[in-house]
């Protein structure tokens, strides 16, 4: 029996909603998974020759975990991985594997767990739980955490809105990008912050567009990232000059994410055209929602090489 699993990358944060909103966007990662003695893992794509390819890959970890939450003994497997979303970009690409290992190890079972239990070991073994609700549940998410669950809820936004992703070359650590970050913040930034949240949900359920550039401002995390990203405002007044409407990093960054309304191209050219200005390479993607999150089949015969 043969496990195949897709699960979408994600944007965190989308400015103001740091640690609480996450976005599922159509770019995919792939999980096929098969049952065997010991642990093999064969890379595709991104990430080829660099992620780990034995016990320790993030996504037979998750496979393990979701057994031992089944109260099942582990025997191995055999999992191959085809990544299209780049790690270490502010794409989800970790989550996307904790989220793809377990959503498999729980389908091979017989699915025992349920979304809110994955959701819980996902967010645990994530560390937080924005990213692995949007790759989990799909569309934008907001999420809590209450004790050791996670409560989260995916809402419908307005598909006249389309998302421009400019990925750098150049790798960024989630760790780092934290480490940057004030322990405390004035109630004046926290209220800011809330503001503009309520305002970004708001704007999106109804399509509008043209509140974007206010309810996308921050100033809980983007400003003390700059200093990792020092191009990151010439990049975001190129994509607002181009017709964008909101320009905020993607997660920890370093890819930022565009919100368009039919300037997808010319959004697209205008952000490469900034960050090579400044000595760096990337490319930008127009990138619609994934609305139906992880998703996966079963079929009898598998193409994995052990």
């Amino acid at each position: 029996m043969v496990i195949e699993v897709r699960v979408p990358a994600t944007s965190a944060n989308l400015g103001p909603g740091f640690d609480v909103l996450g976005l599922a966007l159509g770019l995919y990662n792939e999980v096929v998974f098969q049952e065997a003695e010991g642990v093999t893992v064969t890379i595709e794509g991104e990430g080829a020759g660099r992620l780990d390819t034995g016990a320790d890959n993030v996504v037979a970890r998750a496979v393990r975990i979701a057994y031992e939450a089944a109260g099942c003994r582990f025997p191995g497997a055999a999992i191959r991985c085809v990544n299209h979303s780049p790690p270490a970009r502010g794409l989800g690409s970790s989550a996307a594997a904790w989220v793809g290992g377990l959503v498999a190890g729980n389908a091979a079972l017989g699915s025992p767990l349920d979304r809110e239990a994955i959701l819980a070991l996902a967010s645990r073994a994530e560390g937080h739980p924005d990213n692995v609700a949007a790759a989990l549940l799909g569309g934008l998410t907001v999420s809590c955490a209450v004790g050791d669950q996670v409560t989260a809820v995916s809402l419908p936004i307005s598909p006249q809105i389309e998302w421009v992703v400019l990925v750098p070359e150049a790798e960024s650590s989630t760790k780092e990008a934290r480490a940057v970050l004030a322990s405390t913040v004035p109630r004046a930034d926290a209220v800011f912050n809330l503001q503009r949240l309520g305002l970004l949900l708001a704007s999106l359920a109804q399509g509008r567009a043209d509140l974007l550039r206010v309810a996308m401002d921050d100033r809980l995390h983007q400003p003390q990232r700059q200093v990792l990203f020092p191009w990151m405002e010439s990049v975001r007044r190129a994509a607002l000059d181009a017709g964008a409407f909101g320009c905020v990093l993607s997660g920890a960054g370093p890819s930022l994410l565009a919100g368009v309304l039919g300037q997808g191209d010319a959004v697209a050219h205008a952000m490469e055209g900034a960050l090579e200005a400044v000595g760096l390479k990337g490319r930008a993607v127009s990138l619609a929602v994934d609305t139906l999150g992880a998703s996966w089949n079963r079929r009898r015969q598998a193409p994995v090489d052990g």
